[in-house]
């Protein structure tokens, strides 16, 4: 029998209430209560440390980021330090990856092909940095991946970080599309400082709305998971307590 994706598009949002949300959707899951879902969302501007991050690539103190009203929350998440903003595709997939799927690899690199489709559609070829995570290209020539090695400028399009427990899985990926690319500056990304981040608009294409491209990635993760996949629900007005029980629901079906 193959998964079904159910997929909720949730607007700007703040960091702290998704992940609790995250947290009690993956409890949920793992006990069966509800189907495979994966939350689509921006965040407002927000640091977060991955069980790896080092306390030094947090470049400006924690209170002069709270001036700036940008929260440093400490996840759950494999990785180092990021940051989440508006005009980045944030998707967090509440996936059981049991009884075919138990491999954390497979599972990353399926996040990574998600992505690197959704650049693929504005002509900007990505692919993989040896022992570096994430979605990379070529900033000298977007529309060719020539390798790590032969990569004149080579930069990050997309992160991603996530934490598996019981085999549900929980965070996902960042895609950067209209993404304030200065913000970054607050941080050495993922602890990565000989190379840089960038989005899609800085390499010149004009991204369609966030929930655009939600629906369009929610289509390609369900083809790298072998799942079928339901329309994405808009949920951007729903208070995120009112997603549990329509998620339950939902649930109810499969």
């Amino acid at each position: 029998m193959r998964r079904e994706l159910t997929g909720l598009w949730l607007g700007r949002r703040p960091y702290t209430p998704v992940h609790e949300l995250m947290q009690t959707l993956q409890l949920a899951r793992q006990q069966g209560r509800i189907g495979d879902t994966v939350l689509f969302l921006e965040h407002e501007p927000v640091i977060t440390l991955g069980r790896g991050a080092q306390a030094e690539n947090v470049l400006l103190p924690e209170a002069a980021l709270s001036k700036l009203g940008v929260q440093v929350v400490a996840t759950g998440r494999g990785g180092d330090v990021t940051l989440h903003a508006p005009g980045q595709l944030v998707c967090y997939p509440i996936v059981d990856l049991s009884p075919d799927r138990r491999d954390v690899r497979r599972y990353v690199g399926d996040l990574r092909e998600t992505m690197r489709k959704l650049a693929a559609d504005y002509d900007v070829s990505g692919g993989e940095v040896p022992d570096q995570i994430g979605l990379w290209v070529d900033a000298a020539c977007p529309e060719q991946w020539p390798g790590a090695d032969n990569a004149k400028r080579p930069v990050k399009l997309g992160a991603i970080g996530v934490r598996i427990s019981r085999w549900v899985t929980m965070h996902g990926f960042a895609f950067n599309c209209r993404t304030d690319l200065s913000l970054f500056d607050w941080i050495v990304p993922c602890g990565i400082r000989e190379f840089g981040v960038t989005s899609l608009e800085a390499l010149g294409r004009k991204p369609a709305a966030l929930t655009a491209l939600a629906a369009t990635a929610l289509g390609y993760l369900g083809e790298a998971l072998d799942a079928e996949v339901a329309p994405l629900t808009d949920a951007a007005s729903s208070s995120l307590a009112e997603l549990l029980p329509a998620v339950h629901s939902g649930a109810e079906g499969v």
